[in-house]
């Protein structure tokens, strides 16, 4: 499953991913706003992608305006899910958090490192 994600990025998420994910957003109450916007968006874009002969996936135009993809994309594996970013936007984003990422404390890993 293709989706939109955060920081204009895509997410993919093998099917039973997406499934337990959808599932948590079901136990969500419907007079929680911000269930109700994240689920709108995340649900409205998802497309269920299916790899061709070659192992390639088309990846919807609305989707690629979204994230900016042109050219050049970068894929990363981020636990449960792999991430599309256009190869500019991960740069800079990377670039910005390298700083966040060096002077994050303990409490991000259970038990520290």
């Amino acid at each position: 499953m293709i989706t939109k994600g955060q920081e204009r990025c895509l997410y993919v998420f093998p099917v039973s991913e997406f499934a337990r994910i959808a599932s948590q957003l079901r136990e969500q109450p419907m007079t929680h706003k911000a269930a109700r916007a994240y689920s709108r968006v995340f649900f409205a874009s998802a497309h269920d992608e299916v790899p061709d002969k070659q192992g390639r996936v088309t990846i919807p135009a609305h989707l690629r305006e979204y994230a900016g993809l042109d050219r050049e994309l970068v894929v990363i594996g981020a636990s449960t899910r792999v991430e599309i970013w256009d190869r500019q936007a991960w740069d800079t984003y990377l670039a910005e958090s390298e700083e966040d990422f060096a002077g994050i404390e303990e409490g991000v890993l259970p038990g520290g490192l």
